[in-house]
């Protein structure tokens, strides 16, 4: 079994993993870590986004291998000191979700689209946020929160 060191919201493990162990079950099963949730299991939901290295990935189509030395920050990692990240704040804030299981993914893939666009459009966040589903809301909500996420981070000193 392959041994893999990955360091997770600030934290390094050493875990020995299944060759076919998905990330997202190294997350949860293993590391507690269930604000990640097991949507489709096909990377078609988006539920399961997390940051590797700072990019976006379903991490239900990462192997744990994969993530071998690799930093991953999951929905838990984002705030500091206790309280929300400006991301998480704003989705609150515009009442971006319903049920809540799309949104520690959506929130995760919004943070990565501002790193290549800080001050995006409507339509690049519609078109940034098309590989996340939610079955609950219309996406109006979610897209004012990424604006104003978008606003608030912004005036903040790093994005996560």
């Amino acid at each position: 079994m392959p041994r893999i060191t990955v360091t997770v919201d600030g934290v390094t493990y050493e875990e020995d993993v299944e060759p076919r162990l998905l990330l997202v079950h190294l997350l949860r099963e293993r590391l507690g870590k269930t604000g990640t949730p097991v949507g489709c299991d096909t990377s078609n939901c988006g539920a399961c986004t997390v940051l590797l290295d700072g990019k976006s990935v379903k991490s239900c189509s990462v192997l744990a291998a994969q993530a071998d030395g690799c930093d991953v920050v999951t929905i838990e990692g984002l705030g500091a000191n206790g309280s929300m990240h400006p991301m998480q704040r704003a989705f609150h804030e515009e009442h971006a979700l319903q049920c809540g299981y799309c949104t520690p993914g959506m929130v995760m893939a919004a943070i990565d689209l501002l790193r290549d666009d800080p001050d995006p459009s409507e339509e690049t966040i519609r078109q940034g946020l098309e590989g996340n589903l939610c079955r609950c809301t219309g996406y109006c909500n979610i897209v004012r929160a990424v604006r104003r996420g978008a606003q608030e981070m912004g005036q903040a000193v790093s994005p996560s």
